[in-house]
């Protein structure tokens, strides 16, 4: 099957890509020591999750509960949900808990207090790590605050409670300046967890870290147990932008066709926002758009030519910025987009490649699975 055979729009991956991805991250974890543990979210596939763990990783971490649901049922026996988990989810908690080694995050004492209660009512034990804060300003406790080692105690003494260690997210790497800010942040994580651990004088066996476009600076600090990427099996425009990927490591493409050309400098798409995603790219330099557009349908390179300017529900408007090209309607061409981690929730299947040949369909298992 070839892929002009292929209804439109339509969700590639490429085979080789997808699984040297996979080997050059669990070699460079391999190398030095460390746990690998991708994050799901980005391809919510169990196929994909059993390459990683065949391939060495320690497990894999899912997103919300009903993501791991998905891969448990699949037969995954190792997930953690770097996530904050209220109590009130405590019946599907413990069901999971019952089935494979399950762990989540903390960064409230009250909550972690709720927790422990249910445990030793169950009389169970939970394991749990503390998320903390270093920079990207979303969930965790602040390290900085002079309560924060008293907080890691407390949380480790809980009766019902099995404190595993710290855990952090990076995200604010994906604002980096260069390669050298990326490692900046990568050296002042390991560093704030590293002496939080210290200063709390309570074992902390696991410093577990993520963040793809920093993993390549986190796998050499010292002190990090293990890296959770996740974009690493796909990678996508923005990775490329952060100095993380080349355009030859982008596995997922999304396939379009010309659907309208009404006017000169201007090519419509079938591959709209439920496609592409409004996602914007972020990167060293600016990068315009909703995706990057490649020379042809076999090739790598992109196409400078031609911006993804606007996406509507079903159309991509794609602007001829040297006034013409010779893609006609009916034509074929591929995008990376700018975020694959949605892109993978927008679909329920992706089809697997060989260049232009298609290799298999996987279901996307995980799509949709918000709660």
């Amino acid at each position: 099957m070839h892929l002009s055979d292929i209804p439109t729009p339509a969700v590639l991956v490429d085979a080789a890509r997808l699984t040297r991805n996979l080997t050059r991250m669990q070699e460079a974890a391999d190398a030095r020591g460390l746990r690998l543990r991708p994050h799901a979210k980005t391809h919510k596939s169990p196929d994909i999750a059993r390459m990683q763990i065949d391939g060495g990783a320690a497990g894999i971490c899912c997103a919300k509960l009903g993501e791991a649901e998905v891969f448990a049922d699949a037969g995954i026996t190792d997930i953690r949900l770097p996530y904050p988990l209220h109590p009130v989810n405590a019946d599907r908690v413990f069901a999971l808990a019952d089935r494979l080694t399950l762990s989540f995050i903390v960064d409230d004492e009250a909550v972690a207090r709720g927790w422990s209660e249910l445990a030793v009512r169950r009389s169970r034990r939970l394991d749990v790590l503390i998320k903390v804060d270093v920079g990207f300003h979303r969930c965790g406790i602040d390290p900085h605050a002079a309560s924060a080692p008293a907080v890691v105690r407390e949380i480790a003494s809980l009766a019902g409670v099995r404190f595993r260690g710290l855990l952090s997210h990076a995200g604010h790497a994906y604002a980096a300046a260069s390669n050298e800010d990326a490692e900046t942040i990568a050296s002042a994580e390991a560093a704030l967890l590293r002496d939080l651990a210290a200063a709390s004088g309570v074992p902390c066996d696991e410093i577990s870290v993520g963040a793809t476009p920093s993993v390549r600076y986190s796998a050499r600090q010292p002190g990090v147990t293990e890296i959770r990427p996740g974009n690493y099996a796909y990678y996508d425009r923005t990775q490329v932008s952060l100095g993380a990927a080349d355009w030859d490591d982008c596995a997922l493409t999304v396939l379009a066709r010309v659907v309208s050309r009404p006017a000169r400098d201007r090519v419509i798409l079938d591959s709209g926002s439920k496609t592409l995603t409004n996602d914007l790219a972020r990167g060293f330099g600016p990068t315009p758009g909703y995706g990057t557009v490649l020379r042809d349908i076999a090739a790598a390179e992109p196409d400078p030519a031609l911006l993804v300017e606007r996406l509507s529900e079903e159309h991509a408007t794609v602007r001829v910025l040297d006034g013409d090209t010779a893609l006609a309607t009916g034509a074929l061409v591929r995008i990376v987009p700018n975020h694959s981690c949605v892109v993978s929730n927008l679909v329920d299947e992706i089809w697997l490649v060989d260049a232009d040949k298609v290799v298999s369909r996987l279901p996307v298992a995980a799509r949709g699975r918000i709660t």
